[in-house]
């Protein structure tokens, strides 16, 4: 994992520029950088406040070992939908927690990619990008640096990385397409539930009915924010909770838990610049629901 740059730019002063404008790497980051001595001008360890000149080359080192023993390696059946140097893309089933807890302390996402990254001799902390419930199905990426790690969480801050959902919900909705802006916050006295609070923070949902039988509906969501349990608690809160919440919503003996997927994840790729678009199917479960809910027979 090397950073390479050939500078073409006489208004750069010092390296820590090139660091800064043309890498975007964090302060954070890039003194960790220095003090591991990962930075290279023209193939030498350098002071990073030195000069540069036209035509010198920086590069940046990402390959240090990091200390990953606070995640427990654990076999598993991981379906991985794509792989390079930089990061790895998952298909989540449900019933799977993405970090280890009390509850979960060496059967999560996060212990199987640390048993994979052992198998392949990575020695790198573990960085789940985007964040699922529980009980959520689909795409979920993992950073194999931490320069991956902050560049895709700025594409998050920057509305570029694109997170799009599939659920099912109660009722027929009026408006087909729309966006739910309303405020979440932790609900009072729970440490699990959220709710809509005009002092909680900023939430955004687009959502699109992609089809609807009886009284059920198949639903699009796109967030522009990623709040803790956001669809689930904006659909209930404008009276369609998905299918099988027992939290917003009520169970079902269809499904036993609740009918959310992450379909499809798009981003700009941040070392190869190129637009990357990752889709995933609807789980088994979700999918036999969808057939049952939505057939006339």
């Amino acid at each position: 994992m090397l950073l390479k740059y050939e500078n073409r730019n006489d208004s750069y002063i010092c390296i820590n520029d090139i660091l800064l404008k043309e890498f975007h790497i964090s302060t954070h980051l890039r003194t960790k950088l220095i003090k591991n001595k990962c930075i290279y001008l023209n193939n030498n360890i350098c002071d990073t406040r030195d000069k540069i000149s036209i035509g010198d080359t920086i590069t940046v080192n990402l390959n240090s070992e990091e200390d990953n023993s606070n995640i427990v390696p654990t076999p598993m059946n991981l379906n991985i939908i794509y792989e390079d140097d930089w990061f790895l893309i998952l298909h989540k089933p449900a019933g799977i927690a993405i970090h280890p807890s009390m509850l979960h302390f060496d059967t999560s996402l996060s212990n199987g990619v640390r048993y994979y990254f052992d198998s392949i001799g990575l020695k790198k902390k573990i960085r789940p990008v985007n964040r699922l419930d529980l009980n959520t199905s689909g795409l979920v990426i993992f950073a194999k640096c931490e320069y991956i790690q902050e560049c895709l969480s700025k594409q998050m801050e920057n509305k570029t990385f694109k997170k799009e959902y599939l659920c099912i919900v109660s009722g027929k909705f009026e408006d087909k397409i729309g966006t739910i802006n309303l405020p979440i916050a932790r609900k009072k006295n729970s440490i699990i539930e959220r709710c809509v609070d005009d002092n909680g923070q900023k939430s955004i949902t687009h959502f699109e009915v992609l089809q609807e039988f009886n009284d059920y509906s198949l639903v699009k969501c796109t967030l522009e924010t990623g709040r803790t349990h956001q669809i689930r608690v904006h659909m209930s809160y404008i009276g369609h909770p998905l299918f099988g919440d027992t939290l917003y919503g009520k169970s079902s003996s269809l499904i036993d838990r609740q009918a959310l997927h992450c379909s499809k994840l798009e981003f700009i790729h941040p070392i190869s610049k190129q637009n990357l678009t990752f889709d995933c199917p609807l789980e088994n479960d979700l999918q036999i629901l969808a057939n049952h809910l939505f057939s006339d027979t």
